[in-house]
């Protein structure tokens, strides 16, 4: 790292682009670490995503310790007090290093007329502490949700909103998919055990392990040779509902990163599969996906609204339709889609998942098998948009999971378990034209 770098105040510009500019920390947060060493790295990803996923605490306590917020220009101080304060309430940063690093920000962000008042604010807190939580435990902030999100989710699941919300304010789980093409999970679990490091496997999905603390994939046996891939354990429910077999011509679409083409082809190698996906940028993932596994797929980049501009009259056995969603289901792994979502855009989604369904039906045999799925865990990007499509396709039949309803199978984010997602397989009656 370059001696000039203070990591409060990059912490504090990047916040500033996700809350004030509307950029994805996913976006923004590689490219910044891409100049640190591993530890900075590791503790600029700390701050960012501690800092979102408590973002209305934080701004109740500066509306405690300040008479009026910071605006305009000095805007990047209100996040660089924000990073200060979840230092000093959330992590093991010694508080003198926390307040000395965090003020030497202001200087770095040239700012340095505002280091008196930084420090002051920061003093105030450690000195004030247990008052001031105190005094914000009973508002809406403790939730930690925006309040149109948080009245969908009480509408939708009056009696489980108070658990989606905390599970959506844990730290993820880190799951693991072990590639059955090189290890069955036994074998690979023995490896990881011998390596010092310990999981548990998932009860319903084969190939599924939870580590029992997080740990870089250098440290993961056979991770360079395609032995294992870093997958949820929802996610991987996706492509084991699916029940590809080989020999099908199988569609993966809205395929990027390419987790479900490759676990696709691991239940099924000689499947043929084309990977679809709008973005020809996270495609390229896709591609070094499959090159890590040793496996291959054509890949497209198409809209799935427009079948006919990415594979003519071509027909598949079966289609996997991870739809763009509001991935509330995955809240806890990306807490910036608490402020870059809006309510408005549920509507938007649920439009551009009834055009894609539509579009893609018929490119599905008659017999065939089309698995809907979303991180998202709001009904009218679920069980809404099966029961409408369903109403709209003479052809087509649903199949229960598990023991949901027809429409499909709603999962919540677990402390200990999967992300939110929700599931729904459509046949397509084997009379059809």
């Amino acid at each position: 790292m370059n001696k000039s770098t203070n990591l409060r105040s990059l912490c504090a510009q990047l916040i500033e682009r996700v809350v004030d500019k509307g950029e994805s920390l996913n976006t923004a947060l590689p490219a910044a670490q891409k100049k640190l060493s591993d530890k900075d790295s590791a503790l600029v990803q700390e701050i960012c995503f501690g800092v979102l996923r408590t973002l209305p605490q934080l701004e109740a306590l500066i509306g405690k310790l300040m008479e009026r917020p910071l605006t305009g220009k000095q805007r990047v101080l209100h996040y660089l007090i924000m990073v200060g304060l979840y230092q000093l309430e959330y992590t093991r940063v010694p508080a003198h290093a926390a307040l000395a690093e965090t003020v030497a920000g202001a200087e770095v962000l040239k700012r340095t007329s505002l280091k008196g008042l930084l420090n002051g604010v920061l003093r105030q807190y450690q000195r004030q502490r247990e008052e001031l939580l105190a005094s914000i435990q009973d508002g809406p902030q403790r939730y930690l949700h925006p309040g149109w999100l948080l009245k969908r989710l009480q509408h939708a699941w009056p009696e489980q909103w108070q658990q989606i919300v905390e599970a959506n304010n844990l730290r993820p789980p880190m799951w693991l998919r072990v590639n059955r093409q090189h290890h069955h999970r036994g074998g690979w679990l023995a490896m990881l055990t011998d390596s010092g490091k310990h999981a548990h496997p998932a009860a319903d999905a084969p190939d599924a392990l939870r580590l029992e603390s997080p740990a870089p994939v250098s440290q993961l046996p056979g991770f360079d040779q395609g032995w294992v891939t870093v997958q949820d354990l929802s996610a991987q429910r996706c492509a084991l509902l699916l029940e590809p077999q080989d020999g099908e011509q199988i569609l993966d679409l809205c395929a990027a990163p390419g987790g479900k083409t490759t676990h696709i082809l691991e239940v099924a190698p000689k499947a043929q599969v084309l990977a679809v996906d709008v973005d020809a940028q996270r495609l390229k993932r896709v591609e070094e996906n499959l090159q890590r596994l040793g496996m291959k797929a054509e890949v497209k980049q198409g809209d799935g609204r427009t079948p006919q501009q990415w594979c003519g009259e071509r027909q598949f056995d079966r289609i996997l339709l991870d739809a763009p969603c509001s991935a509330t289901g995955v809240i806890r792994r990306h807490p910036d889609i608490k402020w870059l979502r809006r309510d408005r855009d549920i509507a938007e989604l649920a439009k551009l998942q009834s055009e894609i369904l539509d579009a893609v039906w018929p490119l599905l045999k008659p017999g065939g098998t089309l698995l809907y799925a979303t991180c998202s865990i709001l009904p009218e990007e679920n069980h809404q948009q099966i029961e409408a499509f369903l109403q709209r396709q003479s052809d087509a039949e649903a199949q229960p999971l598990q023991d949901a309803p027809a429409s499909g199978w709603q999962v919540f984010p677990e402390a200990e378990g999967g992300d939110g997602f929700f599931y729904a397989k459509l046949l397509k009656k084997p009379d059809a034209n």
